[in-house]
């Protein structure tokens, strides 16, 4: 009974990262596949600091990585959906590019967190932003070591 819960909520899931991440998500990874190294450094800051301003303000060490990766994931699809809706409402017009950048942190999260196991679209998806928000990360802390 509690797998068939967890495939219900996991095609929920899935559902609402297509129509809120999947696109976003891949216009960021091809305009970074496409940029210079200066703008490359430019993405590398922008998904950093998504992926920080992400992460759960849990300490406990008991807490699973799966959980965590949830929570961070969902932190980041809910920053998404409050940008789009101040951008609909005409209240802000947010740099697009922040809001792919969050997109590629909760698509990373989700493929951490399992949620595409059975989509392999989705998870290929999900390993490339793995690997951008590594490689951003990785990026952003040499550069705060040196100065």
């Amino acid at each position: 009974m509690l797998s068939w819960l967890r495939s219900i909520r996991r095609r929920k899931d899935i559902q609402e990262d297509r129509r809120f991440l999947e696109a976003r998500a891949r216009r960021l990874l091809e305009a970074y596949l496409s940029a210079d190294d200066t703008q490359k450094k430019h993405y590398y800051e922008i998904i950093a600091r998504a992926a920080a301003a992400c992460q759960p303000g849990i300490s406990d060490p008991n807490v699973e990585d799966l959980t965590l990766a949830s929570a961070s994931a969902a932190a980041a699809l809910k920053v998404i959906k409050l940008r789009e809706q101040k951008a609909n409402e005409g209240k802000d017009h947010p740099d697009e590019s922040i809001t792919d950048a969050y997109a590629v942190v909760a698509i990373a999260y989700r493929r951490a967190a399992t949620v595409y196991s059975h989509d392999r679209e989705l998870q290929q998806l999900g390993t490339a932003a793995v690997h951008l928000v590594t490689i951003a990360n990785s990026y952003l802390a040499a550069h705060s070591a040196e100065t």
